[in-house]
């Protein structure tokens, strides 16, 4: 993310104007509501996913902006931006609803229509912006869906919030190919996540709901590594599909459920048997805490995976750290 202003950077009688005419320079032509007698503070940063246009804003200032009929042009780019609250609360109106959004809540609004988003106390929040084609939704049914708060109790939207935020804090550590997927990723579970809150998963373009069904594949697996009862039927019943569909969603994985479950608990285990906080667990006990209780398969498993067996995995991080910390 780079910083697109910082008002304790500026002068106190230049801060307001600075900060409107950033505003408008990153959001579009806006009427900026601010009571120019209030102190301003404040922090702009802004970034990109592959196609997808992230900002953060963090205030401390009520103000709101409202884009009017006036201001909008017929050769605008047609949009459609995500905004949601990290912290504080906003207030979100467009086509006569009004969202709420509290720290954890974001809601979908179109650019080209009329809309104000305000805050009345200190706010962070973070935009994402894209174009309308991006997401997986027929613009008919996106009409009725602006200014609807999602929340993350459920569903796409319990993997999307968490998701919109990591994203946002990160989005400088991304190679240009891996922000290019996660700009997918992004529009296909806020696709999901809306239709989902007003009961329209029907609209969802097919391709955008498959994937967004294997994320929420991929997440309930990773929740479920440690119970000894994980296998494709307990997944697939937990997703309300056969367990036939679940096989044909790995199959673009190049690899079945059962590998990627066995293949997931490898890679936890791996991950315990070299942190040295966890030196005290016996190499069963990891084993176990990510659903392998039997010693003797743990440990063929995971010699096939990584060329040795874990006791002897554990052994060598540790005298690699020991030859590490005797050469300081």
């Amino acid at each position: 993310m780079g910083v697109l202003i910082r008002t304790g950077d500026l002068p106190a009688r230049r801060r307001i104007d600075a900060w409107c005419g950033i505003v408008c320079d990153i959001l579009g032509p806006l009427d900026v509501r601010i009571d120019r007698e209030a102190p301003l503070r404040g922090t702009i940063e802004t970034g990109e996913l592959g196609p997808v246009k992230v900002g953060r804003i963090q205030t401390s200032t009520p103000h709101g902006v409202h884009r009017t009929a006036g201001l909008i042009r017929g050769d605008g780019p047609e949009l459609y931006r995500v905004v949601m609250a990290v912290s504080g609360s906003a207030c979100l109106s467009q086509d006569g609803r009004q969202a709420r959004l509290r720290r954890g809540e974001f809601a979908i609004y179109d650019f080209n229509r009329p809309y104000e988003l305000a805050y009345d106390a200190s706010v962070q929040l973070v935009v994402f912006s894209f174009p309308r084609d991006l997401l997986a939704l027929p613009h008919a049914s996106v009409a009725g869906l602006t200014a609807v708060p999602v929340t993350a109790a459920t569903g796409a939207a319990a993997l999307a919030v968490p998701l919109l935020r990591r994203v946002s804090a990160d989005l400088a550590t991304y190679r240009p190919e891996s922000a290019a997927r996660l700009s997918t990723v992004v529009t296909d579970l806020v696709s999901t996540a809306v239709a989902e809150r007003a009961e329209q998963e029907s609209a969802l373009a097919p391709d955008a709901r498959q994937r967004a069904l294997l994320l929420s594949v991929h997440a309930f697996i990773e929740e479920h590594l440690g119970d000894v009862t994980l296998d494709p039927a307990a997944v697939a019943a937990a997703h309300h599909i056969s367990v036939r569909l679940l096989h044909r969603l790995f199959e673009a994985e190049h690899t079945t459920v059962a590998a990627w479950i066995r293949r997931r608990r490898l890679e936890r285990c791996r991950a315990d048997l070299a942190d040295p906080a966890l030196a005290h667990l016996p190499v069963s006990a990891v084993g176990a805490r990510w659903g392998l209780p039997d010693a003797a398969h743990f440990s063929r498993l995971f010699r096939a995976a990584y060329g040795m067996p874990p006791t002897e995995y554990r052994r060598a991080g540790a005298v690699r750290r020991t030859s590490s910390v005797a050469a300081l």
